[in-house]
């Protein structure tokens, strides 16, 4: 099914930030006791790589034991499965989690932490705009700033939720964070910097939360 945009507006003391997150969804979450998530970054090309640390933040984000949410940090799972999960081996599509299964090392290791679903992200944070300039000096009588800057940024990632017992795509999420951060300088520059990636992290695992325990949050 598919789900509405949701359209999150954050103002930070810092800089104004939008979020906008899109699902679809094949099935619902079946979360059981003793199932764990894994959430891992795509890095297989060589134009870009999901950055480790929205990775990181979306696994503390969304792990929540108290929920039945319990997240393998990517690092532990990538060193516990290699070879199999390094950016050059990793399973592309679900397709090939029949066939990876097939090694039974692999299959026993993904068992005995009980895995459920893998959630690949795919995506990156990039400036895409910048404008305006600050000059300093330094004289006799002492030293400061003067100007204005402004620089834009805008996150696009894509999580792809994967049941790893069924071996099959349960849904897909994406999250479009842009945010412009400021610099105003009067005698000494001060930043209001827009989290964009931070508040795509945010927004992303609470998606994900509502997307893999629909009794926690609101769902359909």
């Amino acid at each position: 099914m598919f789900k509405p945009l949701i359209v999150i507006s954050l103002l930070i003391l810092s800089g104004c930030t939008t979020v906008v997150i899109d699902e679809y969804r094949r099935s619902d979450g079946e979360l059981a006791a003793g199932d764990s998530v894994v959430i891992l970054g795509r890095r297989h090309s060589s134009d870009y790589e999901t950055e480790p640390n929205l990775i990181d933040c979306v696994g503390r984000e969304l792990h929540n034991p108290e929920m039945g949410v319990n997240i393998i940090p990517e690092k532990e799972f990538v060193d516990l499965m290699y070879p199999w999960f390094e950016p050059r081996t990793a399973p592309m599509h679900v397709r090939s989690l029949d066939r990876l299964m097939e090694n039974k090392e692999v299959r026993e290791r993904m068992e005995s932490y009980g895995v459920k679903y893998i959630v690949w992200i795919d995506g990156s944070t990039e400036t895409t705009a910048s404008a305006g300039s600050i000059s300093c000096t330094i004289s006799t009588g002492g030293a400061g700033c003067f100007g204005f800057g402004t620089w834009d940024k805008e996150s696009d990632y894509e999580a792809s939720v994967w049941d790893f017992r069924d071996r099959e795509l349960s849904g897909k999420l994406s999250a479009d964070a842009k945010g412009t951060s400021y610099m105003p300088a009067i005698v000494i520059p001060i930043p209001l910097i827009a989290r964009v990636q931070n508040n795509a992290c945010k927004g992303m695992a609470v998606q994900l939360q509502q997307f893999l325990v629909p009794a926690a949050g609101s769902s359909s």
